[in-house]
């Protein structure tokens, strides 16, 4: 019988349904039971949970996204390690990662379905993750994956980037395709500089993009073939157009394409903004930029002249590939045994008859592009909008012939002001370019928790998970325990900003003890139990008022919550009382006085006893007795 109980990870998500499997890593659908929202979770498979390597890039798609907050990017909320216990009973640590779940399906799914996109849609999705590329590569964040199966395109339309797993920081110099990494990329979208095993930079993830976008338009890759092939491709091969297995497709597009796919990351893209803005003039009808255009004409150019020359100048690999430390190097078709001058014969006449073709042809495209094109679009520089309140920034753009993109986020910024714009003062775009920008909706706001009775570690607990921030941390005296939370400022169940920082006062576990000598042990007694201390007392026998303390123990002065004070309290002295009998006078002679006198018992703990003083002879009538006895 299944067990009915969802299972939960670190103490707060509940984890459902299966909805993806990959060749590391699980997703499920999940539940935040802390802040009610459904979530997706990701979770390395058990099987890989002995491999360094994939807990290494788990756990650094976990730390990359973590500081990354777009809307194209899908947000990571939290991440952990859960624990699980093999066959053969050794346990093992599995991380997870929860994320953001976006109902939608990725491209992979929508291109298995559809077989390609219309110019117009693969233009627009392509464009959203060149935004969230941008964004990464300002926040210092290279992906190195972009394919269709990283992108999702939600039910509403909106398109978003994951699966960050080897991405890889600007600064690391390390970040190359290497023979030894676990993971290097997919073949089919992988850059040529990644492909040479070269260090890579935010142009790899450019070239990808081309990739993706050829494909969205086309329905295939740029290059097929087995892995080996494919990187050969990759470095060597001429740049295909789009256009080239669908000659309705835009030639703007095979700009972009070209532009994309140039095999020199330095003639490539400089930005992934300016591949998004190329795309966004596509789809308002507008010409794509100079790099695009002159890119295309080179591919037109090259490609031809590469078909031209194929027939003497061909190469593929000489056996299995070379590998010499993390490249991988292709060997000539040529065989090196043949002599120097011969080779050179053979080639000699192939380059000088595609230079010739080359020549003309370069120049009718470029002249054929050129004359396609409308008049050049006036160009305006992009203004300072952080700071500004949203009407104001909508104004400014529009009195520039710019068209406003806002969009709205949490800030703390005021409610209503610009906070953050992607084109950044001072660049300069085409007039009609769209301008994003953000607009506070103020600070996310979260709840204090309940905090007042927890222990210290506790609450300080609660308030990480609540996205809270713990503040300064001060005792007080108190009957409480030590180190439990008396107050809170600001006080529980209060909204405030997410990342606010909240003081605690906890108890110190000890309090003042007051100088109670002198003072009646009944108006002490509940004073003392309020203090949270133990009362003992004992009596003694004194002068001074019953009741009244005569000594404490320990001391006025600072005692710990729990400590029991002793007191001695006053126990009256017993009275005496003088009984006399008086007889008739038979004599005037004074007559001795017989007095008898009874000990004083006392039961206290200390006895006190009592001497029989003499009375001072005196005129007395005869027969005359004094007693002094107990008083009743």
């Amino acid at each position: 019988m299944t067990n009915p109980t969802p299972r939960l990870l670190g103490g707060r998500y509940e984890l459902g349904e299966l909805i993806g499997r990959g060749g590391m890593a699980e997703v499920h659908r999940g539940y935040d039971t802390r802040l009610g929202r459904p979530v997706a979770v990701k979770i390395l498979r058990s099987d890989h949970a002995r491999d360094a390597g994939f807990l290494q890039r788990f756990r650094r798609e976990a730390q990359s996204v973590a500081g990354l907050n777009h809307r194209s990017i899908v947000a990571v909320y939290d991440s952990g390690e859960d624990h699980a216990v093999e066959s053969g009973g050794a346990e093992v640590s599995i991380p997870y990662i929860v994320m953001e779940l976006v109902e939608g399906r990725t491209l992979r799914e929508i291109l298995n379905e559809r077989g390609r996109l219309e110019p117009g849609e693969a233009a627009r999705i392509v464009e959203w993750v060149l935004d969230a590329l941008a964004y990464s590569h300002q926040m210092g964040i290279i992906h190195r994956d972009i394919k269709p199966g990283n992108v999702m395109v939600g039910d509403d339309g909106s398109v978003k980037v994951m699966d960050f797993g080897i991405a890889r920081a600007v600064a690391d110099t390390q970040a190359t395709m290497t023979q030894t990494a676990a993971v290097i990329g997919t073949a089919q979208y992988v850059s040529p500089e990644q492909a040479r095993g070269e260090t890579v930079d935010h142009r790899s993830d450019i070239y990808s993009a081309g990739c993706v976008l050829f494909e969205l338009l086309t329905g295939t890759t740029p290059y097929t073939g087995e892995p080996i092939s494919l990187t050969y491709q990759h470095v060597n091969a001429p740049i295909p157009l789009p256009s080239s297995l669908d000659p309705d497709i835009p030639r703007d597009l095979d700009a972009i394409v070209a532009a994309a796919l140039t095999k020199d990351r330095d003639e490539r893209y400089e930005d992934a903004r300016d591949m998004a803005d190329d795309l966004r003039h596509v789809r308002d009808g507008r010409p794509v930029g100079a790099l695009a255009a002159a890119a295309l004409a080179t591919a037109i150019g090259g490609g031809a002249a590469l078909a031209a020359g194929e027939e003497t100048v061909a190469y593929a690999p000489a056996g299995p590939p070379s590998r010499s430390g993390d490249t991988t190097t292709f060997a000539a078709a040529d065989d090196p045994e043949a002599p120097l001058d011969k080779r050179r014969r053979r080639g000699g006449w192939g380059w000088l008859l595609a230079l010739l073709l080359l020549v003309p042809l370069l120049a009718l495209g470029w002249l054929a592009y050129q004359q396609s094109q409308p008049d050049e679009v006036a160009q305006v520089t992009v203004p300072q909008l952080v700071g500004m309140d949203e009407d104001a920034a909508e104004a400014e753009l529009t009195n520039l012939g710019l068209e406003p993109d806002p969009e709205e986020g949490n800030s703390d910024a005021p409610v209503g002001e610009v906070f953050e714009q992607e084109q950044t003062q001072g660049s300069v775009v085409d007039k009609g370019s769209r301008i994003t920008y953000r607009v506070s909706l103020g600070p996310v706001e979260v709840q204090v928790p309940e905090l007042v009775g927890l222990s210290r570690k506790d609450a300080e607990q609660a308030i990480t998970d609540a996205g809270l921030k713990v503040g300064e941390v001060s005792t007080r005296d108190g009957d409480a325990e030590k180190n439990t939370v008396l107050d809170s400022q600001p006080g529980q169940y209060t909204s405030v900003a997410a990342d606010s920082e909240i003081d605690l006062v906890v108890a110190s576990g000890e309090v003042e003890l007051p100088d109670v000598v002198g003072k009646d042990v009944d108006d002490v007694r509940r004073q003392l139990y309020d203090l949270g201390l133990e009362l003992e007392t004992s009596e003694r026998v004194s002068d001074a008022p019953a009741g009244q303390i005569l000594e404490q123990a320990p001391g006025a002065g600072t005692v710990e919550v729990g400590s029991t004070v002793r007191l001695v309290v006053a126990r009256a002295r017993d009275k005496t009382v003088t009984e006399t009998t008086t007889s008739s006078p038979t004599t005037t002679t004074p007559s001795p006085t017989e007095t008898s006198t009874s000990p004083d018992p006392t039961t206290t703990d200390e006895p006190d006893p009592t001497t029989t003083e003499p009375t001072s002879p005196q005129s007395t009538p005869p027969n005359t007795r004094s007693t002094t006895g107990q008083t009743p």
